[in-house]
């Protein structure tokens, strides 16, 4: 099966098929450095890094490129231009930069801890004014930009005479232009709906650069164009973000470089859905905003402990990416306790004999285990469908229970079905999905858990009861828990 993808565009899945393979261009919009990263900017990152991941995977070679919003990213929104981060500075009593560097630093380091592979590139919007003035530049002489005052707007009434503004996020150009909310320096615009592509900056904003209309600092929409296109081309194979960006940010860039390039910039437009808690939507106005370092921490009203990255990457990968996924205590409980059952089954695979070239005694079962598994890769290939990957390696997961209890003998499966299981748990849990087992003990401590259960099963043959209960007391207490397997042995794991 092709690799099908929804594409935002037509609004319809269509075989995924690169402009120039097998190499892929895939431009995400990153994080706006103006604050810590919260629970709704943990889903676009570990959606984006999973088809970063397959696409690999299928062999492609792929650029990744995830900007950094540093220029201010302001919104106009009330009667002044906000600029995000000079207001935080000067709440904080930073410099910009220094604002900037802090938040962009535990951006890093908490995806790190999802284990987000790095992007190819990671340009910033400082870093890019010149492209960024020089895209403006162009517009004005194409006749699809104004100056007033030292702002520079984008016409988009000119525009829609001969394109269709809207057609990504599905408005209506006559609504836009008749509806559109009076803001600040709307009075300048030929039309409400018009987008700044530049501001002149006012005498006490930090952030301003020179620019043959005066000094100021660019607009949102303008920064990822400029950058998708020069480390892109003007045509590129995916772009990325989460659906709240389908307007005004996505339906801007596409007029704006369509304009610059003579063409529309982007062949597969890929959006992931919100995040809501407890069925509302995230929102400062809710309160309800909980940022990484709270989840990880269990420092926040609204839980009830801490979870850890990979237990939060599972949440999200639990459901497709195009869904909505509601947010609340049990939800990642539940994860936790799925994440721990799969990474629990995965362990008794590898300890499981293999390579013994054996047929399996079970034949409708061997092969009912490997059809599940020829399912795996026509679920991500059908839009990367991650729930469905999981939901089929959990149904695996009894049979592989049930041969560590030897309810099932090994020799039930053949040698070939045990190893095809151990790569393609290792493929699909850790390489594509990119989880990891938070859970798993090696080195001394290992040594010692080991050596407890030894001495445990000693105690438990020679009925010394008071011994063999004192150990598994005490270590449950600790939060590990032995369990008497009937076999004889003695098993371990942390809780």
């Amino acid at each position: 099966m092709a690799l099908v993808v929804y594409n935002s565009l037509s609004r319809k899945k269509e075989v995924f098929t690169p402009i120039n393979p097998p190499y892929v261009g895939m431009y995400v919009c990153g994080p706006t450095v103006s604050g810590e990263s919260h629970l709704g900017h943990a889903r676009p990152y570990i959606t984006f890094d999973v088809v970063y991941r397959y696409l690999l995977h299928l062999g492609y070679k792929v650029r990744y490129v995830r900007n950094i919003t540093d220029a201010g990213h302001f919104e106009e929104e009330g009667r002044e231009a906000e600029d995000k981060i000079s207001k935080k500075a000067q709440l904080e009593r930073m410099e910009p930069m220094e604002l900037v560097h802090k938040y962009t630093s535990l951006f890093h380091w908490a995806f790190r801890k999802f284990n987000t592979l790095e992007p190819s590139i990671e340009p910033t919007a400082t870093g890019h004014i010149i492209e960024q003035i020089s895209m403006i530049e162009d517009l004005i002489k194409k006749g699809y930009a104004y100056e007033v005052n030292g702002s520079v707007y984008f016409d988009v009434a000119k525009y829609a005479e001969g394109h269709d503004y809207g057609k990504l996020s599905g408005r209506v150009i006559e609504d836009l232009l008749e509806t559109t909310r009076t803001l600040e320096s709307q009075e300048e615009k030929k039309n409400k709906a018009d987008f700044a592509l530049w501001k002149a900056a006012p005498p006490k904003h930090i952030m301003r650069w020179k620019s043959p209309w005066g000094e100021g600092f660019p607009g949102w929409h303008i920064e990822c164009s400029a950058m998708s296109t020069k480390y892109l081309g003007s045509y590129f194979d995916i772009h990325g973000g989460g659906m709240d960006l389908l307007f005004p940010h996505h339906e801007s860039e596409i007029a704006q470089s369509t304009i610059c390039n003579s063409h529309a910039p982007v062949k597969y437009w890929i959006h992931n859905n919100m995040i809501t808690i407890n069925g509302r939507k995230m929102g400062k106005s809710y309160n309800n905003v909980i940022r990484l370092t709270e989840l990880f921490s269990g420092n926040h009203p609204l839980l009830t402990k801490a979870y850890s990255p990979m237990v939060i990457r599972f949440f999200i990968l639990q459901t497709h990416y195009r869904s909505v996924l509601d947010f609340s205590n049990e939800a990642l409980e539940g994860s936790e306790k799925g994440l721990r059952r799969l990474f629990e089954a995965f362990e008794i695979l590898n300890s499981l004999p293999g390579g013994e070239n054996r047929e399996g005694t079970a034949k409708e079962l061997d092969t009912k285990i490997n059809s599940t598994l020829d399912e795996l890769p026509t679920f991500l290939d059908d839009d990367f469908n991650t729930a469905k990957v999981l939901a089929a390696m959990f149904e695996i997961v009894p049979t592989i229970n049930s041969l560590k209890e030897k309810i099932i003998p090994v020799d039930a499966l053949s040698s070939k079905t045990i190893e095809r299981l151990k790569n393609d748990f290792h493929v699909y849990l850790e390489e594509i999905l990119g989880l990891k087992n938070e859970w798993e003990v090696t080195g001394a401590f290992k040594g010692v858990m080991n050596l407890l259960a030894s001495i445990r099963k000693d105690a438990r043959s020679k009925k010394d009861y008071y011994t063999s209960d004192k150990i598994r007391k005490e270590l449950a207490e600790l939060g590990i828990d032995m369990k008497d397997e009937k076999d004889g042995n003695v098993s371990w794991g942390l809780r």
